[in-house]
This record gives C-alpha cells, sequence and structure tokens, in this order.
C-alpha cells in the first residue's frame, strides 16, 4: 500500500511538472539570449580597444570614475579590466610605460598583481611581494577606496592578523563609509574559512546592512554570510542540483533563521531595481543561489525572472568550471520544482474538455 501510494504521488508530481513547467517560462530570456559576466555600456569599448592593445579608452573610464568619486563603479571596472589583463596585458604594459605614475594603471597593475598571486601554489610569497604596488595604487590618488579593498583583498592571502586587518578596514572605511567592495573583502576576512567564525561574519554583515542606505547592495551583505555558511556545509547543504531533492538544510535552528532573514533582506533590496538591471546582477544570482538552498523555489524563480539576461560567474563557479551551464541548469530545475508543487487542475479547470491547456 505505501509502494502503491509513493507510486501515485511521482506520477502526480511528473503530471504537474509536464503540464505547468513550460508556462513557468514566461519573462525567462531563452538559454541563447543569457550572457555571462556581460560588461556594461561604459566598460565594453574599454575591452574591445584593450584587446586591440589599444589602453587610451580604459584609461579615460577610470579617469572619469576618480574624478566624479564613482568608487563602486571604479572597483568594479579595475576587476574587469585586471581580469582581462591576466591573459592579454600588452595594453597595461603600454599605459605603464607611457604614464608610469597614473594613479588609475597604478590600480588596475596591483589588482592584477594580487589577482596573479591569488592563483600560485605559493600564494602567502608571491602576495607579500605585491605590497609595493598596492602601496603605490594607494598612493595614487589618497581619495580612492579601492586599493584599501585591494589591500583587504591581501591581507586575507597573506594570513595578516586582526589588528593590522582592522587598521586597513580603518582607512577604507574613511574614504568610502558605505564601499560594497571594501565591505565584501572584510567580510570574506571574517568568515570562518579565513581568519573569523560564522558569527563574527554574520554579525559584521548584519550590522553593515543595518547602517546602509535604502538600495545599497550593502543591504545584501548577510546574504554573503549565509552564502559563506552555505559552503561551509555547517548551515546548508551546498547547491548541487535542484531536480534530484537532494537539497536540505542542518544545523541549529538560529543559523537558518538568520540565512533566512538576509535572504528576506536581500530580496526587498532586489525588488527596488528594474527588471534586468546590470547593477545587482551579481547580487540577485546570488539570491537565487541561496533561495535554492532553503529550498525557496517561488522566490528564486522570482530572481531568474529579475535577473533577466545576466548571469554571472560569481556564485557558479562554485559548483563547476562551467558557471553559465550550471545557471541554466539551476534555473531549469527551479521551474520543475515550483511545477511540481503547484496543482494538478486549477478551479477554472473544471468542466473543460479532458485535454484542454490554458
Amino acid at each position: 500500500m505505501v509502494r502503491t501510494m509513493s507510486l501515485i504521488r511521482a506520477l502526480i508530481s511528473t503530471a504537474r511538472m509536464l503540464r505547468h513547467t513550460p508556462r513557468l517560462a514566461d519573462g525567462l530570456p531563452p538559454d541563447d539570449a543569457v550572457l555571462l559576466d556581460a560588461p556594461d555600456d561604459r566598460l565594453a569599448p574599454a575591452l574591445v580597444s584593450a584587446a586591440l592593445g589599444e589602453y587610451e579608452p580604459a584609461a579615460k573610464l577610470l579617469a572619469t570614475t576618480r574624478e566624479s568619486a564613482e568608487w563602486e563603479n571604479r572597483d568594479r571596472y579595475v576587476m574587469r579590466l585586471a581580469a582581462f589583463a591576466h591573459n592579454r596585458d600588452e595594453w597595461l604594459g603600454r599605459w605603464l610605460a607611457a604614464s608610469p605614475h597614473d594613479p588609475d594603471a597604478l590600480v588596475v597593475k596591483a589588482e592584477l598583481g594580487v589577482r596573479r598571486a591569488w592563483e600560485s601554489p605559493a600564494r602567502a610569497e608571491l602576495l607579500r611581494e605585491t605590497g609595493p604596488l598596492i602601496a603605490a595604487a594607494a598612493e595614487g590618488d589618497p581619495r580612492d577606496p579601492v586599493p584599501w579593498r585591494i589591500a583587504l583583498d591581501h591581507a586575507r592571502g597573506t594570513h595578516a592578523g586582526h589588528d593590522a586587518f582592522e587598521t586597513l578596514w580603518g582607512e577604507a572605511v574613511r574614504r568610502s563609509s558605505h564601499h560594497y567592495g571594501c565591505h565584501v573583502a572584510a567580510l570574506q576576512y571574517l568568515s570562518a574559512r579565513w581568519h573569523g567564525s560564522h558569527r563574527e561574519c554574520f554579525d559584521f554583515a548584519e550590522q553593515a546592512a543595518a547602517d546602509a542606505l535604502p538600495g545599497s547592495l550593502v543591504k545584501a551583505l548577510p546574504m554573503r554570510a549565509a552564502f559563506s555558511e552555505l559552503m561551509s556545509g555547517d548551515g546548508l547543504t551546498p547547491v548541487t542540483t535542484v531536480t534530484t531533492g537532494a537539497l536540505g538544510t542542518t544545523g541549529r535552528t538560529t543559523t537558518t533563521d538568520r540565512i533566512d532573514a538576509a535572504c528576506d533582506e536581500a530580496v526587498l533590496l532586489s525588488s527596488m531595481y528594474a527588471v534586468g538591471d546590470p547593477w545587482p546582477a551579481e547580487v540577485r544570482n546570488l539570491l537565487a543561489y541561496v533561495l535554492v538552498g532553503r529550498h525557496r523555489w517561488d522566490e528564486a524563480l522570482e530572481q531568474f525572472r529579475l535577473i533577466g539576461p545576466y548571469a554571472t560567474s560569481f556564485p557558479w563557479t562554485s559548483l563547476t568550471d562551467d558557471p553559465l551551464g550550471q545557471f541554466l541548469e539551476t534555473r531549469d530545475g527551479v521551474r520543475l520544482q515550483v511545477a511540481s508543487g503547484m496543482p494538478l487542475w486549477n478551479r477554472t479547470d473544471r468542466g473543460r474538455p479532458r485535454g484542454h491547456y490554458a
């Protein structure tokens, strides 16, 4: 009898998926329209020129962000330009040769040096050698918080003590008290994986979010703390696939309560931005990931709709070397989960001829 009932439930769940999954694609861009880490309209021309060996558009872009104190944009552009230079740095070499003391070239050079050191087996030793690069970038424009974000990443990799971390953090917030990149770097330092604990990480994130202005991406910091705990396995089972029922939760109730509260705050933040806005794309990708980990399927599907075509490597690279494929697979899996939980027939379907689909 039990076996028969299990079979019936499985059949009903399959019927729900077949009936509802196609209509749940409404509002989701087709797979071939989804872009991975797409640059915005300002960055794209600089990357195209860099591919041709020309540095002037990148120099102009970063100079504009510095002169107008667009620190959040500046940080994002520096990271993307350094990532591009990791394999194709001829344009950066020409820039430094032409203007060796340009503060914009120096900050890209520092970010690139730290990025390369992080990927080496001799990470700690090579990171220590990048200290002068970061110092030169910080001296380039004393107002700029971006070199201090790089310094916080550097401190994490060199196992700097908490006193050194506090000093760097003080310098960062003195320049931009709600700078998202600096907050993320500090949160990573304080995570259990590095030099803190889950409690310390959450405490820092929740306080920063409480102090942040409405609409600030810092409001999503507790969700990043939730992700850190998810990946540790202490609070959630890491996301692997959403079609096998393998996801679950473990750990203390207080932990899952904090994770759910972090998700709630991030959902509210996400709702303040337009559908398909590239600015909060990474936050929305991460939110979808964590919502899947909490089995909050309907909310995860809504985030995929809000993401539109803007998939981001983070957090999907934590699972695979194919982040776009993982994004699309997870999105499809969430649709299946939502469909399997919907009623097989709506009230409005009663009396309709069999086989009629709304």
